[in-house]
């Protein structure tokens, strides 16, 4: 079983600030008197998560361990632990729509991996999912008329699951047996959702689709989406473990956790990849693979020079990792391409070296990275600083794109 926990391995991510204790105690008062609310309210589906846990062979103490992850996960005191394993036992009084646009599925791929099931697996088969057509039986009509009845019971209540790009060219990409634009289709899902939850840089900035030339006018969930609440939770594909930590804040305090200037949860985007990178003391002391194979590659070097993005790139998958928390690209030996970022494919995603390249260190837009790595050195470490100085001002100034959410929206909630 998957455990991390980001009290040991990182320090806390930029713009979550500490709170003080009566904070906290107002904080935990919420929190009690949402999961009351919900464990007073029905089922909407009948999944039991203790008996789903017993039945894969899941102990209660594995339970636990997880809930004291997540806890640390989510950047709340380990006093919130027992609130944390309520809010996931609850996770079936939320409806979720999940729909899929222009993508290859890799986000629902993600969460359905085949190497679990793991308890984040298991919670997110608790959530009430109302419709989702990699998993759903129904097609054609059928899909249709429960997608329509699942919008028209839940109005106002579910949360939308975007996944995938939207083509905003005419004649790219329709739904259902009427032929409904994905365009005209987001447009009116997400008219009636309680808040938007983009999985993926496809439906985060439009991704690889949106990519030079761009033939379908890709774009992300929000440039068309106004007057929502929006998360965005890129990467190629985004980590299960962040959507769970998403839902889990709303369901556990009735608000969206904090987020920053491209509407990305801090708590797991408040991370640079360079900053908790196993490769970092290499880089440090100026240890690079200079060639795929060499000695360097051989010892485990830095990957700069072979083209990583991670001085670049915010997330937290060098912390809670991939497949069962067993590893990571970097850990694999390939560099970070940056997938969590706008237009990665354009900017980033290539294997060769970053000197050169003439790509800016965030924040440092006027700084191209033309000299090389031996002559750069600490100037790219006090760069890489200014920039997660930048990233946090970026973070404060620009923290809703889409502006207030209406009255009965949940708020973004520092967590």
């Amino acid at each position: 079983m998957k455990v991390f926990d980001n009290r040991e391995s990182a320090s806390p991510p930029e713009g979550i600030a500490a709170r003080t204790l009566q904070e906290y105690e107002a904080l935990r008062l919420r929190c009690e008197r949402r999961l009351r609310e919900l464990e007073a309210s029905r089922p909407l589906n009948q999944v039991n998560l203790p008996s789903l846990l017993r039945d894969r062979g899941m102990s209660r103490r594995s339970f636990l361990k997880w809930a004291s992850a997540t806890t640390a996960l989510l950047f709340l005191p380990a006093s919130f632990e027992k609130l944390v394993a309520r809010a996931a036992s609850v996770m079936n009084r939320v409806p979720v729509i999940w729909v899929e646009y222009q993508d290859c599925a890799g986000n629902s791929e993600a969460v359905l991996r085949a190497d679990g099931p793991t308890i984040d697996e298991l919670i997110l088969d608790v959530i009430s999912l109302e419709y989702q057509e990699t998993l759903m039986a129904p097609s054609g009509f059928q899909a249709e008329a429960q997608l329509k009845d699942a919008v028209e019971t839940f109005r106002g209540k579910y949360i939308l699951i975007v996944e995938g790009s939207i083509p905003a060219e005419d004649g790219f990409g329709f739904n259902g047996p009427r032929g409904e634009s994905f365009l005209e289709n987001l447009k009116r899902l997400s008219r009636d959702a309680l808040a938007v939850i983009a999985v993926g840089s496809c439906a985060s900035y439009g991704g690889i689709p949106a990519a030079y030339p761009n033939p379908t006018k890709a774009m992300g969930v929000w440039d068309i989406v106004k007057g929502k609440p929006i998360v965005n939770i890129p990467a190629c594909p985004m980590n299960p473990a962040n959507l769970l930590g998403v839902i889990l804040h709303y369901v556990l305090t009735g608000a969206l956790p904090e987020l920053d200037y491209l509407l990305r949860p801090k708590f797991a985007f408040g991370y640079r990849i360079h900053d908790n990178c196993e490769r970092r003391a290499h880089f440090d002391a100026g240890e690079y693979v200079e060639r795929w194979g060499d000695e360097g590659a051989r010892n485990n070097f830095c990957l700069y020079k072979m083209g990583c993005k991670g001085p670049m790139t915010f997330n937290n998958c060098s912390i809670i990792r991939y497949n069962d928390g067993t590893n990571w690209p970097i850990g694999v030996g390939r560099g970070c391409i940056g997938c969590s970022e706008p237009g990665f494919w354009d900017k980033y995603a290539y294997e060769r070296p970053m000197a050169g390249a003439n790509i800016p260190v965030p924040g440092l837009f006027d700084l191209g990275i033309e000299k090389s790595v031996d002559i750069l050195g600490v100037g790219l470490l006090t760069a890489a600083g200014a920039g997660i100085a930048i990233h946090a001002f970026l973070s404060a100034k620009y923290g809703k794109k889409s502006g207030e959410p209406p009255s009965g929206a949940p708020r973004e909630e520092k967590s």
